[in-house]
């Protein structure tokens, strides 16, 4: 079942790309990885990597930048029931406990709205048991080579309060991960450490007559000493040469409840949530000129450091009635209201240089805030014998507002006085779709859908500006055959992209937000899965994507000193992704059994964004790994290793915006690692 379709709909007749991960093949060790493993499995996903927390990510091919500023994400991402960001990074929320993790290719708007482009990756955690006592822990020790070593840890508990109507479920984890980047400069070593720790509780009450009620928390703290980046030019790929620290942070906190009622093939869903999250973000910053009318009125030194602190709270609510009819049709029915709210902070510390920087300058910041109310509907029918018909539509009405922060409003808005205006755009978003089951293992499919962003203010310069939103179409086709043994998908998707927003670098090294042009995304995926003997099972997946901005805006035409062709591409989305994977098993003896899986990723060449400053290409590497597991269902103990050539590669060519120009800034992989852990369970 797909249930990502908010009526469960089989994955046989589900017509469009969708990829399911089942949580109980995550180990902890890939678990502890977060958002990081669902790119590894999923080769239609992808991630800029500036850092846990700090991270965006891109599905099919839709990508608009880099940066995480006032724009709302291009995927939308969902625990459970409960949307988890808008207009904030991905908080890479921990897999531990998780049932399952189901990709959505997108656009995804008749069901999921604004912020959906790309898709939809929703995962969906262990529910609490009503009826069984039951716990699990962990634990490991990681050696990276040419760095520091790492830990991990966390425990589960499963407590029925009243047996058969109320249970409590519960999680802790905290991990540290040795840093592996050296500082030239500054005399450091293995600068780059980061801890994280959290948990997470869920109430379940189940009062009878099909009524569920859940209640859950989550909350979670990523706490990086150092930027994870180093210089090509810095010898081994592991270091660079920078004066100051350049720390970030990243708290998340959610709470949801969710109450079910079912009447037989009926299903009522109404669900509340609320979500904060704060994001620190510390920068090596460099001399600027203040000759110019709008430049920052401060010379800057070596020694300065460019300060982003980003606020971010949001209040959902919707509530939908499905019917779950045979062989996948039936409808859903929904209202929606979202209420968002994100406040930039903007500083530069400044100092001469190799002394403590003494004098603080606050910058131009933003506040957005969006309001949205939706009604949406999509339903199927058979109007032929194998032929299933999808058709449905999102009414949405957005209210837009926004702000300065920190500096008199005269100045802020100077260049566009009508910027902080309140407004509204009401969109309405249509989509079809058809399912034809030419026999019981192969099903045709084809698609229509739409999704769109509201828009927003950001800053350039030391003003404020203001960017309309962008909407995007999709045409899909595709092919799935399921047997037993053997699964195979092949799907292909045209996208034309309208009014793109984009983070981008202004003259000065600042992240500023603007819409860049048209475009459009050409996307072909294959996927496999085939259970060639029993305990042995292969895997192979394959992603093309060729795009391109085909008109751009007079801010985004700037002077360019790199290609045309990577002046003109999308950002960040390699123009090939592959993965090859296994799964073995067998036993040991009658008490002890013995699991292998290893994979490995090929990430082709991409850009680090649009126009002359940011047409650099990253990518052309190959990503490894390999797990043993040794003992029963109960207990086990694990190796995993990581990167096993020990390449380098460059995930992402930025360290800090303002030396994009004048560095040669990469992110290298982990280097080669290896994790001894244990897993018990009762």
């Amino acid at each position: 079942m797909v249930t990502g379709t908010k009526r469960d709909v089989p994955l046989s007749v589900y017509p469009g790309g969708v990829q399911v991960i089942d949580g109980s093949t995550l180990s902890a060790a890939a678990a502890g990885h977060g958002s990081d493993t669902i790119s590894t499995r999923a080769a239609s996903v992808v991630s800029t990597h500036l850092g846990p927390g700090r991270n965006k990510l891109f599905i099919r091919g839709i990508a608009d930048s880099s940066f995480v500023g006032p724009t709302q994400a291009t995927v939308g991402q969902y625990w459970g029931s409960s949307r988890i960001t808008y207009s904030a990074p991905d908080p890479s929320l921990r897999l531990y406990d998780i049932r399952s993790i189901e990709v959505l290719e997108g656009p995804q708007g008749t069901l999921y709205g604004a912020g959906s482009l790309g898709g939809v990756v929703r995962v969906v955690p262990n529910a609490p048991d009503l009826d069984s006592v039951a716990g699990a822990a962990w634990g490991g020790a990681q050696a990276v080579q040419h760095g520091r070593p790492g830990v991990d840890g966390g425990g589960i508990l499963n407590l029925p309060i009243v047996e058969g109507t109320l249970a409590l479920r519960a999680l802790a984890f905290g991990s540290g991960d040795g840093g592996y980047i050296d500082d030239t400069e500054r005399g450091l070593k293995d600068v780059n450490t980061v801890r994280t720790y959290g948990g997470r509780a869920a109430l379940r009450y189940a009062p009878g007559n099909d009524w569920t009620i859940d209640l859950s928390g989550v909350g979670q703290r990523i706490d990086g000493d150092d930027s994870q980046y180093a210089e090509r030019d810095g010898g081994d790929g592991l270091s660079r040469a920078s004066s100051i620290a350049q720390p970030f942070r990243n708290d998340y906190w959610l709470a949801d409840l969710v109450a079910r009622k079912r009447w037989g093939t009926l299903e009522l869903a109404t669900s509340l949530g609320y979500t904060g999250q704060y994001v620190f973000e510390q920068f090596l910053g460099k001399e600027l000129p203040n000759a110019a009318p709008d430049a920052i009125p401060v010379a800057a030194t070596a020694s300065s450091a460019f300060v982003q602190t980003d606020r971010i709270s949001m209040l959902t609510a919707e509530t939908r009635l499905a019917r779950r009819g045979p062989h996948g049709s039936g409808w859903v029915v929904g209202l929606s209201v979202l209420h968002n709210q994100a406040r930039v902070n903007r500083r530069m510390d400044v100092g001469p240089l190799g002394v403590a920087r003494n004098a603080s300058i606050a910058l131009t910041g933003v506040r957005n805030q969006v309001d949205e109310q939706t009604l949406y509907g999509e339903g199927s029918i058979a109007p032929l014998d194998r032929l299933m018909l999808t058709l449905g539509g999102r009414l949405t009405h957005s209210r837009l507002a926004g702000d300065s922060q920190d500096v008199l409003r005269v100045v802020a808005f100077r260049k566009d006085p009508t910027a902080n205006a309140t407004r509204s755009e009401t969109r309405m978003l249509p989509s079809a779709a058809l399912a034809y089951r030419a026999t019981d293992r192969l099903t045709l499919f084809g698609r229509y859908q739409q999704g769109f962003r509201p828009g927003g203010i950001a800053v350039r310069l030391d003003f404020v500006q203001r960017f309309k939103g962008d909407r995007v179409a999709t045409t899909e086709a595709g092919a799935r055959y399921t047997s037993r043994n053997f699964n195979l998908s092949l799907s292909g998707s045209w996208t034309e992209w309208r009014d793109i927003q984009a983070d981008l670098i202004d003259g000065f090294g600042f992240p500023t937000t603007a819409n860049v042009g048209d475009g459009r995304v050409l996307s072909v995926g294959l996927s496999s899965r085939w259970h060639v003997a029993p305990g042995l099972s292969l895997d192979a997946a394959l992603y093309l994507n060729d795009s391109q901005v085909t008109s751009r805006t007079a801010l985004a035409a700037l002077s360019s000193d790199v290609t045309q062709a990577n002046f003109d591409r999308l950002p960040n989305v390699a123009d090939a992704t592959g993965r090859l994977g296994f799964d073995y098993a067998t036993p040991l003896s009658s008490r002890l059994d013995l699991g292998i899986n290893g994979f490995a990723r090929y990430v082709g060449k991409s850009t680090l964004g649009i126009g002359d400053i940011l047409g650099q290409l990253q990518g052309d590497y190959l990503d490894t790994g390999l797990e043993f597991r040794v003992g029963s269902k109960r207990r086990a103990v694990t190796l995993s290793l990581t990167n096993l050539l020990d390449a380098r590669g460059n995930r992402f060519a930025l360290g800090s915006p303002f030396l994009v120009r004048d560095r040669n800034q990469i992110t290298p992989l982990q280097p080669r690692s290896a994790r001894i852990g244990f897993e018990m369970a009762f």
